[in-house]
């Protein structure tokens, strides 16, 4: 039996547990690989994880880790090195441990899809989450597509502007990605703090936040006429590649 599994903390719910669970019951797969969640609050007990369980292959990494992993890894496959933070982990035959970064490919996938390619070369974008690893991936997404982004968070600092200076690139920057965990639920009535009012129907709203699907940053950008997106198939597409990783044996 080949185990895989996610760590992270808290780990309340688990869209992954989920996707893996109900692909290998249908794939008829269900008595050679199994998934898991390890909810783990240190990052210094993740080597302790691959010695407890030799059968562990992979696994995926959510907030607050996506970072601070890179002390136990062996190495960094390009995504992860572009984008500065590591989402999935392969073990080696060798026991040796390699990040990946498989947000950058759902992103991209997702946006292409939502949008086409020759409208997204044109945009410029603004990302709202200041530099979490979800933001970084989204910003590594961006510019690799030649989209001109700048970061937006709570306060100003490096590079950062704060939402009120947002207001200012609103008419210019019609792309605006929620990175943050406002909306999700319960906490339903949540949204980041930019000016809706500023919002046209060029404007087009992609959420990282896929439960509710619909969440209150999106009907704020409906009610002006934008296209809105969540990130529900941004992590089919990030589980996807996260499984091809674990079985493409040239990696």
């Amino acid at each position: 039996m080949k185990l895989y599994g996610l760590i992270g903390f808290p780990l309340t719910h688990s869209f992954s547990k989920k996707f893996f669970t109900e692909k290998f019951e249908k794939e008829g797969t269900s008595d050679q690989f199994k998934y898991e969640l390890f909810e783990m609050e240190n990052p210094k007990n993740f080597p302790d994880l691959f010695e407890k369980n030799p059968d562990l292959k992979g696994i995926n990494i959510t907030i607050p880790h996506k970072q601070n992993v890179f002390d136990y890894l062996d190495g960094l496959d390009q995504s992860a090195k572009l984008v500065g933070a590591v989402n999935v982990v392969k073990r080696l035959e060798n026991d040796k441990l390699i990040g990946f970064n498989s947000d950058f490919y759902g992103f991209q996938r997702s946006l292409k899809e939502s949008m086409g390619l020759e409208k997204i070369k044109d945009l410029k974008a603004l990302v709202l989450g200041g530099k979490g690893g979800a933001a970084k991936a989204i910003v590594a997404a961006l510019e690799d597509l030649g989209v001109s982004v700048q970061l937006v968070s709570r306060k100003a600092q490096d590079g950062l502007i704060d939402y009120a200076e947002s207001r200012n690139l609103l008419p210019t920057h019609h792309l605006i990605v929620n990175c943050t965990p406002l909306g999700t639920y319960p906490k339903t009535e949540a949204c980041p703090d930019i000016d809706y009012t500023l919002l046209t129907p060029n404007h087009f709203l992609f959420d990282l936040v896929y439960n509710p699907a619909e969440t209150l940053f999106m009907k704020k950008g409906l009610e002006k006429g934008a296209q809105v997106k969540n990130g529900y198939d941004m992590l089919v597409y990030q589980a996807e590649k996260s499984w091809e990783i674990w079985q493409n044996e040239t990696i």
